[in-house]
Order: C-alpha cells, then sequence, then structure tokens
C-alpha cells in the first residue's frame, strides 16, 4: 500500500514522492528508480494508494497515469 504525504510546514500534498507504507519508504517520482517503477506497476494492478489525509483513492489508476 501506498500513501500520499503533506508537508509538515505546509500542509501541502508532497507531489514529487510517496510513502510506502510496509516499511514507511520515500519514494521520489524519479523514472530511473526502481522503487518508484514498481509503485507505478503495482498501483496500476490494484495495490491501495492513499490521499494525505488517509482516503482511498478511487482514481489512483488515473492518477498514477500522469506521472512522469
Amino acid at each position: 500500500m501506498y500513501k500520499q504525504y503533506k508537508n509538515t510546514i505546509t500542509g501541502q500534498t508532497v507531489t514529487q514522492a510517496i510513502i510506502r507504507t510496509t516499511d514507511g519508504s520515500c519514494i521520489p517520482f524519479d523514472p530511473a528508480n526502481t522503487d518508484y517503477q514498481t509503485f507505478k506497476k503495482e498501483v496500476l494492478a490494484g495495490a491501495e494508494l492513499q490521499d494525505a489525509d488517509g482516503n482511498v483513492m478511487t482514481d489512483a489508476a488515473e492518477y498514477v497515469r500522469t506521472l512522469p
């Protein structure tokens, strides 16, 4: 499972990385990063993605398709 997260200072959703909830790893949106490629494949295959407030994103696959 994956989750977006908020900047603790601004309260804005971080748009250049995602959190893998199983181990708390921060995965940058870098096409050369293998964890990032795995994240995209898993979400497109149906893995859960939560928004920064913890709500399951029903449009997760659509969101992932917009990423680099």
